[in-house]
């Protein structure tokens, strides 16, 4: 029986045609000359090789050893280019030349897709703040006074944005020890107030499900973007996690919000889906019931949310499904807060929507959230967690409805938790 060709794919594969996420890899024979690749099914098309045999005009830019030179061509090229993969892979007079640039995924190293330049994290699921608000001012509103006027966020580390599948190593820091000091750093209780902290591996090493946008055409400074300027200058989307020490974070963060417990390690997706392939999937976001100013007011736009389903897995056993669909502000909405000031925008910056969470128990997006801070353990295989172990690999996974029923897959995110360096 002939060997099916990589570029027939079966009907109603989530990577096919209506896809065409963008990474970076590199091939056992190569290790050292990473290649931009597009993923279409189960294999991987070398781009740069791809445009070199077809003589294209954008075999500069898919010919880098990172996805940067072509995020910041701008819209123009980003479609240009997107109708010429998909012209490859389904023309078949491209056959003979595209077919033996195919790679199998599972032969390949995937990389880090872009250089990052500046990360931020946003707070936008109303679901979540709230849980949160509920479980530390419980005598208090849920939401800050300022929460349905603006996206809060925060800025964090650029330099530790991580390829999935690196290991995440359990970060160490100073934390107030737990009520229990018998309890190992795996399911440990909320700390208790005590007089002075103690250093050493964080007790509450938890996930965060997230999906992360990255810019692509930069801004200038002091030129804030509108909310209409999204598609023009944010390149496409991918899943993220941004892993937390709630432990070192609750000691630390007064009053200046995250430090150390977030910046230790961010673990973003291999593959980068375009905003025009998740054309279908666009939704409008919930009901706003705060008027909001100007900049941000998106009552008579289009509509700026995306209709994603996340599983969360831990060790192979889902124990959660955020519906992104629930997310209170958008992704247009944080781009155009992030720059009203004036601050520019640079090729590489990825901005996050922080933990992504629905109103149904099963829907959080976080262990902090599932467990109510360590109170309600959850069930993964024959085990119950609180916080993440040492040995545990966590994994989302998400896909969006896509053109006549078809699925779009996102690339995973996974991590595996590694004990503390000694």
């Amino acid at each position: 029986m002939p060997q099916r060709s990589p570029l027939d794919l079966p009907e109603g594969d989530p990577f096919g045609p209506h896809n065409l996420p963008y990474g970076v890899f590199t091939t056992p024979h190569a290790p050292h000359l990473r290649r931009i690749g597009v993923r279409y099914g189960s294999h991987v098309l070398d781009a740069g090789a791809a445009a070199a045999a077809t003589a294209s005009p954008h075999a500069e830019l898919l010919g880098a050893a990172t996805l940067n030179p072509l995020m910041a061509a701008g819209r123009p090229v980003w479609q240009a280019v997107r109708a010429e993969v998909l012209d490859w892979l389904t023309n078949p007079a491209h056959r003979p030349t595209i077919e033996p640039l195919m790679h199998p995924l599972t032969t390949l190293a995937l990389h880090l897709p872009i250089e990052v330049a500046d990360y931020v994290d946003f707070y936008a699921s109303e679901h979540h703040a709230a849980n949160v608000g509920r479980m530390f001012r419980p005598d208090g509103d849920a939401l800050t006074p300022n929460w349905k006027h603006l996206p809060i966020g925060y800025h964090g580390r650029a330099g530790t944005v991580l390829v999935s599948g690196t290991p995440v190593v359990r970060p160490q820091g100073q934390h107030l020890p737990p009520a229990d000091s018998s309890s190992s750093h795996t399911s440990s209780p909320a700390p208790a107030p005590g007089p002075a902290p103690v250093f050493g591996p964080s007790l509450r090493l938890d996930f965060e499900a997230e999906v992360a946008f990255v810019v692509g055409a930069p801004s200038p400074l002091n030129t804030p973007v509108p909310l209409s300027g999204f598609h023009d200058h944010v390149f496409g989307l991918c899943l993220l996690n941004d892993w937390s020490a709630r432990d070192i974070q609750s000691w630390e963060y007064r009053p200046l919000g995250p430090f150390l417990g977030k910046s230790f390690a961010t673990s973003l997706a291999a593959w980068i889906t375009p905003l025009d392939a998740l054309a279908p999937a666009r939704t409008a976001p919930p009901a706003r019931d705060v008027p909001l100013l100007p900049y941000l007011d998106d009552s008579a736009a289009e509509p700026f949310g995306f209709d994603l389903r996340i599983e969360v897995a831990v060790n192979g056993h889902t124990i959660s499904r955020p519906p992104f669909s629930a997310m209170y502000w958008t992704a247009a909405q944080q781009l155009a807060h992030m720059t009203v000031n004036g601050a520019s925008l640079r090729t590489g910056d990825v901005f996050a929507s922080g933990t992504v969470s629905g109103p149904r128990p099963t829907e959080r997006g976080c262990l902090l959230e599932l467990t109510w801070s360590g109170r309600d353990p959850v069930r993964v295989a024959d085990s119950t967690r609180t916080f993440l172990e040492d040995g545990d690999e966590v994994t989302l996974t998400a896909w969006a409805p896509g053109p006549h029923g078809a699925r779009i897959g996102l690339g995973e995110v996974t991590g595996h938790v590694v004990p503390a360096t000694p």
